[in-house]
């Protein structure tokens, strides 16, 4: 039987274990939305993944929603990100940028000259995000007009390439938890007439046609996405038809031989059993390697992968306070909790300050 601590292929990536450190949003990036050098220490400390995923990191200027996110679209925030992935592999570990486009979850003051965010519809969103004021409602959004979107494909083709140059050993594309991809895909947000709109052809449009364009740029062996069919996350309400929907997304991806998909389980950081979903069935439709997130404790990884209905698993929370957690897991250690305080935002203090086992034994 496969074990969590097992190495692993997924695409051309050879990983040495199983378990995924999942893309957290940390907001330290420094002006010019660069990782800054605290980033560089917070991710080597965590390298012991079998694989990191970078924080959500903007494809484009319009793409950011939250003050001091990292982008991977110019070439100081390129150089920015090879600090960081050069520090991973010097510690034997492997990363990927997830590529992010927040749609309609932002602010008019995050935007460039202060224009709306934009999204597939013009109706806005009832949650907040970080901005130099604090916490705020997001703006209201515009409508993409539909010669609009090729530009927005290209950002994601481009930010592939940024990745790659950056020395990431690839991509994951986020197609979770209500930014834009999933409000074109949900039709509980798309109110389109055009041809990213209406059947769940049309809404699945944009997500296929970025996967196209970032496999094809990178290879099909370095591209990953992540999925989120029933999360509310964002104001994103249930599509009428998930299952439907998700499934025949997955499938129309097949010919791209993608690295992984990543999905995540019902509510994201919340209730597992939020809505009813037969993940199993969506594991069906794609033949490459499985990886699953939310709320995974150390037995229930250790059997999802032995029962071969998941290959990896991704731990967020977890990684925040424990930076040697792939240990941890192994030896049944106890896990150090986090503090909320300190997760978004500041400095140092609960980044780079949680220690590993082997220095609370020297403390």
């Amino acid at each position: 039987m496969p074990s969590l601590f097992d190495p692993i292929r997924v695409g051309d990536i050879e990983l040495a274990n199983r378990a995924v450190m999942a893309p957290l949003t940390r907001n330290r990036a420094a002006p010019g939305q660069v990782p800054s050098a605290l980033a560089v220490e917070y991710y080597r400390q965590r390298a012991s993944a079998g694989l990191i995923i970078s924080e959500a990191t903007q494809v484009c200027p319009e793409g950011q929603g939250y003050l001091d996110t990292p982008g991977i679209h110019s070439a100081e925030q390129v150089a920015g990100w090879r600090r960081v992935t050069d520090a991973v592999h010097a510690e034997g570990g492997r990363m990927v940028a997830q590529l992010w486009h927040v749609g309609r979850i932002s602010h008019n003051s995050l935007q460039p000259n202060g224009q709306a965010p934009v999204s597939s519809t013009a109706r806005g969103a009832e949650t907040r995000t970080l901005t130099a004021e604090g916490w705020v409602p997001v703006s209201a959004p515009r409508a993409l007009r539909t010669d609009e979107i090729p530009a927005i494909v290209a950002s994601y083709r481009h930010a592939a390439r940024c990745a790659m140059d950056a020395g990431f050993d690839g991509v994951e594309v986020h197609g979770a938890n209500g930014y834009l991809i999933e409000q074109f895909l949900r039709d509980s947000i798309n109110d389109r007439a055009d041809k990213y709109g209406g059947p769940i052809e049309n809404r699945a449009r944009l997500l296929i046609e970025v996967m196209q364009a970032v496999a094809g740029e990178i290879g099909g062996g370095r591209t990953g996405l992540r999925l989120s069919p029933v999360t509310p996350a964002n104001d994103a309400g249930p599509d009428s038809n998930p299952q439907a929907l998700y499934e025949y997304a997955v499938s129309e991806l097949a010919p791209l031989t993608l690295a992984f998909v990543e999905v995540v389980e019902g509510a994201t950081g919340g209730a597992r059993d939020f809505a009813p979903f037969d993940f199993a069935a969506l594991r069906r439709q794609f033949n490459g390697p499985w990886m699953v997130n939310n709320g995974y404790q150390r037995q229930m990884a250790m059997d999802i992968v032995a029962t071969g209905a998941a290959d990896l698993v991704s731990f967020g929370r977890p990684f925040i306070s424990n930076p040697d957690l792939v240990r941890r897991l192994r030896e049944d250690a106890p896990l150090a909790a986090f503090d909320r305080k300190t997760l978004y935002a500041g400095g140092a203090r609960g980044y780079t300050d949680y220690p590993t086992l082997d220095e609370c034994a020297a403390a």
